[in-house]
């Protein structure tokens, strides 16, 4: 493989780095696997797992755009989901206006 380095000169590509995707992915699947067989590999604690997963949801949530978006996207499949269950096929729900649409046919009532 040849690639640019920073300063633009082509430079061809050497060791692990040259190697197609599947044949790096080979030996990195049997260095792992020998890993734990010497029992060298390291393996998460639940303390472990929880602090990274904490570290990773605090660095998540600093972008304040990023969680706006995921709210949002929450909000309208909850919503739409909702909509769904209780419309029962008739599309009633779905249809802000059914209400009112529904008034505007009703006979008048007149007062005698």
């Amino acid at each position: 493989m040849v690639r640019a380095n920073e300063m633009g000169q082509l430079v061809k590509a050497r060791g692990f780095a040259s190697m197609d995707q599947e044949k790096q992915r080979e030996i990195a699947r049997k260095g792992g696997k020998a890993a734990h067989e010497k029992g060298t590999a390291h393996e998460f604690t639940s303390e472990e797992a929880r602090a990274a997963g904490k570290k990773g949801g605090e660095a998540v949530s600093r972008n304040r755009a990023h969680m706006s978006a995921i709210g949002q996207r929450g909000g309208q499949q909850s919503a739409g989901g909702r909509r769904t269950r209780h419309n029962n096929g008739t599309g009633n729900v779905a249809n802000p206006n059914f209400a009112q649409n529904a008034m505007s046919n009703a006979p008048l009532a007149s007062n005698q």
